[in-house]
């Protein structure tokens, strides 16, 4: 087994195969990039010399290290000219028959020490090994698009894979700067196993009219923090690949959620996949292009109508850390605020602990002294819900518990003058439900911050088939005057971001239970391949694993989908006391503060 790897070809030059020479060349690599296109060929030299071009113009190469790496890179169109590489990268179209074409191919051209890796992510490397004279020379080396910036490769070993092999590639993949994750071959690997089905179940929440693709993609951005929506990453994707990639997992697992759903094959067969196509959940300014351009589906900027209720005044009702972010967000948006709670005690503590997040603010510059006194001076601390008796709008941020939220809506409706709006920030709990437990559930509507309420720009605006129209106009006008984005959706569990959120989580740790990967090569995965802000173990740790559970059963009895069902994993250390951050232990430990 060859383990110097000097000489490298990477067969296919399509976007990911130059990108991944690009890589290869710029690290001191000789490299032979083949494809039978000539133009793909020529395609993939310009591309360098543009790609390396930038690099110089922004101080990230010399103009020597340049032509270096350009003169390392030759192109041809014969497989023949691999005979002398180390090691052959495929990046050919993700079939069966023509990645094993390749394979046997090679087989009579390369030296029998020389590894053979695929760059599949979706088709079985075992069963592209078994095509090889020396399946133990295959393996997996996964790069992610655009190969040149993306840290994360994906070493997948087969049962037939060669130690030395894996040891090799897994050594050059940190000589060109990227983050080798250790994984076993099962379709999708971790990163894309965990990011397709969360895809997957993005495209089945737009098919069901739950919601709209912009909405989708805004959620996920401001609620998860991550780089791009899912729908619009199904669009870079490309849909009829990501169709593929869900068949194969499909095949494997048989878990609904990675059964593709029927929009995917819609799309693709009418040959709308994506930017490549110039259209697919989005409409693209041409085939290939980035802009997204307005079409039927795009909302008009009044597209909520009537006229809503005047808002001059805001109730909180609560006095944990969500009570007291939000409060501070209305009253710095210049509503009056009554932040009750149950005791003028707790009421007190919560207004004093917006005086600290307001000094804060002063501190780093990003609020005036003025601004801090004006915010303050706009809040009332009161220990009784009767203080709430002239307020236009009521916000309940209390325990999520469906009895308690109820009493606390049935005291509101007694309170709260007769057109005052009721929200309830519930992250989980059928809105309609606490609605009921008031004799104007019309009124009644969810408004689902995320913590910390005075950072985060989202707003879930949840409607109920009992909400009225002017109850979610005015709400809506709300959101803008207090600078947050609202996204609109139906009243079923987990509303938009949770649904899709918490499905990811649970499959992740369903990959440590069955021993597929380590907590950190998953969080990493994730954080590198993914764009993630943070890997799904860090995040649960963050969330709460009790809170963290208690989602996942909501979105169970509702879906009543097997696959929605908690890890027993996440039940056990949910029993033990082991909830997180919170507790100095969840999945990993943390120093007791």
């Amino acid at each position: 087994m060859d383990t110097s790897l000097s000489t490298i070809a990477v067969v296919g030059l399509g976007t990911m195969g130059t990108g991944i020479a690009e890589v290869l060349a710029l690290a001191g690599r000789e490299v032979i990039g083949i494809d039978i296109s000539e133009a793909a060929a020529l395609g993939a030299v310009a591309s360098l010399e543009a790609s390396t071009a930038r690099a110089v113009g922004r101080g990230r190469i010399t103009e020597q290290e340049r032509t270096d790496a350009l003169a390392r890179f030759r192109t041809s169109d014969d497989l023949r000219t691999a005979a002398d590489a180390e090691l052959v990268i495929e990046v050919v179209p993700e079939t069966y028959e023509i990645k094993q074409q390749v394979f046997r191919e090679l087989d009579a051209i390369v030296s029998p020490t020389a590894i053979l890796a695929t760059g599949t992510n979706a088709l079985s490397v075992t069963r592209l090994a078994a095509e090889s004279q020396h399946p133990e020379r295959v393996l997996g080396l996964h790069f992610f698009n655009p190969a040149p910036a993306m840290k994360l490769v994906e070493v997948v070993s087969s049962v037939l894979t060669a130690p030395p092999a894996v040891e090799a590639v897994t050594a050059l993949a940190r000589e060109l700067g990227k983050e080798p994750v250790a994984v076993g071959d099962r379709p999708g690997f971790v990163a894309d196993g965990l990011l397709f089905g969360y895809l997957n179940q993005a495209a089945a929440m737009y098919e069901a009219n739950y919601a709209s693709r912009e909405d989708i993609d805004a959620a996920m951005k401001l609620g998860c923090g991550l780089p791009m929506g899912p729908l619009a990453l199904l669009d870079l994707i490309g849909i009829d690949t990501a169709r593929t990639v869900l068949e194969a997992m499909y095949a494997e697992s048989h878990d609904r959620l990675h059964a593709p759903a029927p929009v995917l094959g819609q799309l693709s067969s009418a040959g709308l996949t994506g930017r490549k196509a110039g259209r697919g959940f989005y409409t693209y300014d041409a085939p290939g292009g980035q802009a997204v351009v307005p079409d039927a589906l795009t909302p008009a900027a009044d597209a909520v109508s009537g006229a809503g209720r005047d808002v001059a005044s805001v109730g909180v009702a609560g006095s944990g850390t969500m009570a007291s972010g939000i409060a501070e967000v209305f009253a710095k948006a210049g509503y009056d605020v009554v932040l009750a709670a149950r005791s003028q005690e707790k009421a007190d503590v919560a207004k004093g602990r917006i005086a600290k997040s307001l000094e804060r603010s002063v501190t780093k510059g990003r609020l005036t002294a003025e601004a801090r006194d004006e915010t303050l001076a706009r809040i009332t601390a009161a220990g009784s819900l009767d203080a709430f008796a002239e307020v236009d709008l009521a916000v309940e941020a209390v325990a999520e518990d469906l009895e308690i939220k109820q009493q606390l809506f049935a005291a509101l409706d007694k309170v709260c003058r007769p057109g005052a709006v009721l929200a309830t920030t519930t992250s989980s709990l059928p809105v309609v439900a606490i609605a009921r437990a008031t004799a104007r559930p019309e009124g009644v509507i969810g408004m689902h911050f995320f913590n910390p309420a005075p950072a985060m720009k989202l707003v879930e605006v949840v409607r109920t088939v009992l909400t009225a129209d002017d109850v979610h106009a005015t709400v809506r006008a709300v959101c803008a005057r207090i600078r947050k984005h609202p996204v609109d959706c139906g009243d079923r569990a987990g509303f938009i971001v949770n649904a899709l959120l918490f499905p990811y989580l649970n499959n992740a740790i369903k990959m440590v239970e069955e021993h597929y990967a380590s907590l950190d090569d998953i969080d990493a995965a994730m954080r590198l391949g993914g764009g993630y802000p943070m890997g799904p173990f860090e995040l649960l740790d963050v969330v709460g694993l009790d809170v963290s559970l208690a989602i996942e059963k909501v979105l169970h009895k509702e879906f009543r989908d097997p696959g929605l069902a908690p890890a027993p994993l996440l039940e056990h250390l949910v029993a033990a006391g082991c909830l997180g951050r919170k507790t100095g232990r969840g999945f990993r430990e943390y120093a007791r503060r």
